[in-house]
């Protein structure tokens, strides 16, 4: 049992007098401060509880009027004002910082990325560039180089984007350097240098060996110089590298297996994708090439096997054209109705969709031109993109 001495009680009194002495020290400095501030930044706190943001940032700015030094109240405006698309106001907070002398050397360089921040928001890349180049040996150099990365590709200057992301950290697991490769690539091969792109599309795969775009241009670049054979061999590299976008190079195969007169063997190969990978781009190619060579009949049962399979609108679309090919007088106003009527459905179906950002194209995009995400277009159209477990 703890014995208990009686003089002990007098420790009492003491530590609630030091306890009381503390509290009165930090209640005469909390409002010697609020006292120091000016009364608008009041209003403006209490205009932003009761979500009035129009009215808190006008009284802010008169807050920022009567006391200038309130740097913390510039930093927040000045975000406010970028976040509401004012750049111009914006950019003159953050620069009225920067010319401050009495300001702390990491709060100007703050105010500085801030400034680089104003100009990229608002389209001016070339001054948002020069500041960012400022801070790369700064102790904001990763955020700079980050923004400078973003810069080079809205402009895109590959071989600058190629060359700031090799100073990231992370730069080993950038899938994207091997896109600036193949952006770099796809250049030269519009200058007709393949020698050149060859080069690029080799970093590529160097940088990311599952880079599928990089061996279809290779396979573009190799039928361009007569070889059909390694042209194929490139395109049939994809299935290891990711079988989805075999419905990229689906009619590219088919030219190549008819420049080398084995349209058969071309046939066999793109039925079989077709029975593993589904995909109706691809059952586009091979419908084409079955009504070709076999008819419209034949045609017409592969599009009926394969809806069996895979139910979409998509495919009874494509079913209902097949069957309008044999159609006899009297059934055809009837199949060309339903036709007409799918169709309304299925226009919003037959696009491509950003996994990133959700938008949505008719056209296969590398990089989405709504969030700039690389690769994040499934080569699948919508309808079947909601239908994939």
């Amino acid at each position: 049992m703890i014995e208990f001495e009686y003089w002990q009680l007098l420790l009492f009194p003491l530590f609630f007098g030091l306890g009381w002495a503390a509290a009165r020290i930090d209640i005469r400095h909390l409002v010697k401060e609020s006292r120091a501030l000016p009364r608008s930044y009041f209003q403006g706190l209490n205009f932003l509880l009761n979500e009035q943001p129009d009215r808190a940032i006008e009284a802010f700015v008169e807050a920022v009027k009567v006391d200038p030094q309130t740097v913390e109240l510039h930093f927040a405006l000045g975000s406010l004002f970028r976040r509401r698309g004012e750049t111009d106001r914006a950019i003159r907070m953050h620069q009225n910082l920067i010319e401050r002398e009495d300001l702390k050397q990491d709060l100007k360089l703050q105010a500085l990325a801030e400034l680089g921040q104003d100009y990229l928001k608002a389209g001016l890349l070339d001054r948002a560039e020069e500041v960012f180049d400022r801070l790369r040996n700064s102790e904001l150099a990763e955020s700079a180089k980050r923004n400078l990365l973003e810069i080079y590709q809205l402009e895109k200057d590959w071989e600058k984007a190629v060359a700031i992301a090799s100073e990231l950290p992370d730069f080993a697991s950038h899938k994207e350097v091997a896109e600036y490769y193949c952006e770099l690539a796809a250049a030269e091969m519009m200058r007709s240098r393949r020698e050149l792109a060859a080069a690029h599309l080799h970093s590529a795969l160097e940088r990311n060996r599952k880079c599928v775009r990089a061996s279809l241009l290779q396979g573009d670049i190799q039928l361009q110089q007569d070889q059909p054979i390694a042209a194929i061999e490139s395109w049939q590299r994809i299935e290891q590298q990711d079988p989805t976008y075999l419905a990229l190079v689906a009619q590219r195969l088919l030219d190549a297996f008819r420049k080398l007169d084995r349209r058969e063997e071309g046939l066999q190969l793109l039925r079989g994708y077709l029975e593993h990978y589904p995909s109706l781009d691809l059952l586009d190619v091979v419908f084409q090439l079955v009504l070709e060579g076999d008819g419209a009949e034949a045609a017409y049962r592969l599009v009926r096997d394969e809806l069996k399979r895979n139910p979409t609108l998509l495919g009874f679309d494509k079913l209902l054209a097949a069957r309008l090919l044999f159609a006899s007088p009297d059934s055809r106003p009837d199949l060309e109705l339903a036709k007409s009527i799918v169709q309304i459905y299925t226009r919003r179906l037959a696009r491509y969709r950003c996994d990133n950002c959700g938008f949505k194209a008719r056209q296969f995009y590398w990089r989405c031109p709504a969030c700039g995400g690389w690769e994040t277009y499934s080569p699948k159209r919508t309808e079947e993109f909601d239908l994939t477990p």
